[in-house]
C-alpha cells in the first residue's frame, strides 16, 4: 500500500509541473539538454574528460582554441560525436569562423571530420558539425583503444574572440543485423523530382523550438510560424528507412512600408539524427517581399549512402529525426523593425518505411510509432520525452495499484477463513441454562 500511494503521489507529482511549452526563446537564446553533463575540454589530450556513449555534455570554448575528449572504443562499434556551438548574442562572426569536429587515434591520425561555418550569413547562430570513427574493411582507425574527439574553433581576429557554450553529444551505431549482405559502395541516382506541395492542416501552428533538444516535431503538410530577427527556430521531422525528405521554407513579406534590401536574410540548415551536417541553403537576401527557398532533391535514406563523401548524400545513412533550423538575420531589424514575420514549412516525407539493417533496439536511429505520434501532435522533443515519462509512471500506479488490491483481496479472504476456524473451534454453549466458565457466551 506504501508503494501504491508512493506511486500516487509521483504522478500528481508530474501533473503539477509546469507544462513544456518550450515556445521559441528571445532572440539569440538557446535551449540545452537539461540532462547535459559538464565536460570540460583540455588543451592537452592526456587530460582530456572521457565521453560515455548515449551521453550529452556541455562545454565552452574561446576563440583559436582547440580541446580534446577521450573516447574509449572497441572495434567493431561506429562512433559518432556532435558538437553544437552557441555564439553568445550580439558576438560579431566573419565568413570562416566556426568549428572543425574531428576523431583522431592515439597517434592523431584524422578518422574523419566535418566543419561549420557561418559563410556569408555572417551573424551569430547555433551550428553543428559531427565525426565519426566507422568500421570499415579498408578503412582507418579499426582498432580498439583510445581515440579523441577533437574540437576547433577558427574566429578571425575582427571576430569575437570570447567563450562560446558547446553542446556535445557521443552516439554509438547498433551493429548491423548481416554484415555480410551490407552494401558497400554509395548510391549513384535517386528519384529528384519534387512532390506537389503539401496541404495545410486544419491547425496548422507550429511554434518552433529553441534549440535540437526542444525541436516541435512535424509530419508532412505545411507549417505556419513566426520569427523574431535574430531568432533561430528548431524543428524536426521522422525520416525512416528509405524514406526521402523534401523541404520548403518561406518567408513572408513584411507589413512595414519599405522595400530595404537586406543580404543573406534567411538562413535554414539540416542535421541528421546524430546532428551531423547534411545540407543548407544559400542564404536568401529579403526585400519586404515573400521568399522560398527549397532544399535541393536528398536521397532516400539508405546504410550505403555512408560511402558518399559528400555531406548531403553520406549525411542521409540514418532512420530517425531530421533537424531543420531556420534563422532570421538580426540585419532585418534595422530595416522592418523587431515584429515577426510569417514562416511557412512546406515538409513532404516521401515513400514507404522500410526494415531496418540493425540488430535489436536502434536507439536513435530508428522511427518509432511513438515518434510518428509526436510528429502528427506537434509535440516538442522535450514534450515527447515528459510525456513517455508520464505513460511510464501511469503503468507504475497501474501495477502498484493492481498490486496493492491483490494484496487486500489475500489479506480479507486470509482474514474470514480464520475467523471462520475461530469461530468453529469455540465451544458450544450448554444446554439447561447452566454456563461453565461462570457467564454468558460473551464473556468467555
Amino acid at each position: 500500500m506504501r508503494g501504491a500511494l508512493a506511486a500516487v503521489a509521483a504522478v500528481f507529482a508530474v501533473a503539477a509541473l509546469p507544462g513544456q511549452a518550450y515556445a521559441a526563446g528571445a532572440s539569440g537564446s538557446y535551449t540545452f539538454d537539461p540532462d547535459a553533463e559538464p565536460a570540460g575540454g583540455a588543451e592537452i589530450s592526456a587530460e582530456a574528460t572521457k565521453l560515455k556513449p548515449g551521453g550529452v555534455y556541455k562545454s565552452a570554448i574561446r576563440g583559436g582554441q582547440k580541446l580534446y575528449y577521450r573516447l574509449d572504443l572497441d572495434a567493431k562499434t561506429n562512433a559518432y560525436v556532435s558538437a553544437v556551438v552557441v555564439p553568445k548574442g550580439g558576438g560579431k562572426v566573419s565568413y570562416g569562423d566556426g568549428i572543425t569536429v574531428s576523431i583522431r587515434d592515439s597517434s592523431d591520425d584524422e578518422c574523419s571530420s566535418q566543419d561549420a561555418v557561418f559563410g556569408s550569413a555572417q551573424y551569430p547562430r547555433p551550428i553543428a558539425a559531427y565525426a565519426s570513427r566507422r568500421i570499415d574493411n579498408d578503412g582507418s582507425c579499426q582498432d580498439a583503444g583510445t581515440y579523441y574527439a577533437l574540437i576547433e574553433r577558427e574566429s578571425k581576429a575582427t571576430s569575437d574572440q570570447g567563450e562560446w557554450d558547446l553542446e556535445l553529444r557521443y552516439a554509438s551505431e547498433p551493429e548491423l543485423a548481416k554484415p555480410s549482405s551490407a552494401p558497400s559502395s554509395a548510391p549513384t541516382s535517386w528519384a529528384s523530382a519534387s512532390p506537389p506541395p503539401p496541404t495545410a492542416a486544419t491547425d496548422s501552428t507550429r511554434r518552433g523550438g529553441a534549440g535540437y533538444y526542444d525541436a516541435t516535431s512535424l509530419e508532412t503538410g505545411e507549417w505556419k510560424d513566426r520569427i523574431e530577427p535574430g531568432q533561430t527556430l528548431f524543428y524536426r521531422v521522422p525520416v525512416d528507412w528509405g524514406q526521402q525528405l523534401f523541404a520548403t521554407t518561406e518567408l513572408s513579406n513584411s507589413t512595414a512600408a519599405k522595400n530595404t534590401y537586406v543580404s543573406n536574410a534567411l538562413s535554414v540548415s539540416l542535421e541528421n539524427p546524430a546532428l551531423g551536417h547534411v545540407t543548407d541553403v544559400s542564404p536568401t537576401s529579403y526585400s519586404g517581399k515573400p521568399v522560398s527557398v527549397p532544399f535541393d532533391p536528398l536521397p532516400p535514406v539508405a546504410y550505403r549512402n555512408r560511402y558518399d563523401s559528400s555531406d548531403d548524400v553520406g549525411g542521409m545513412r540514418f532512420a530517425g529525426w531530421y533537424y531543420l533550423s531556420v534563422t532570421l538575420s538580426p540585419d532585418v531589424a534595422k530595416a522592418y523593425g523587431q515584429k515577426p514575420i510569417a514562416l511557412t514549412l512546406k515538409i513532404t516525407v516521401k515513400g514507404e518505411a522500410g526494415k531496418s539493417p540493425y540488430k535489436g533496439d536502434a536507439g536513435i536511429f530508428t522511427v518509432t510509432q511513438g515518434d510518428k505520434d509526436a510528429a502528427r501532435e506537434g509535440q516538442s522533443g522535450a514534450q515527447a520525452a515528459e510525456a513517455r515519462s508520464e505513460r511510464g509512471t501511469m503503468k507504475l500506479v497501474a501495477a502498484a495499484g493492481i498490486g496493492a488490491g491483490t494484496v487486500l483481496v489475500l489479506w480479507l479472504g486470509a482474514w474470514t477463513l480464520i475467523a471462520r476456524r475461530r469461530a468453529a473451534a469455540a465451544p458450544a454453549a450448554p444446554t439447561g441454562g447452566q454456563y461453565p466458565y461462570g457467564g454468558p457466551p460473551q464473556a468467555w
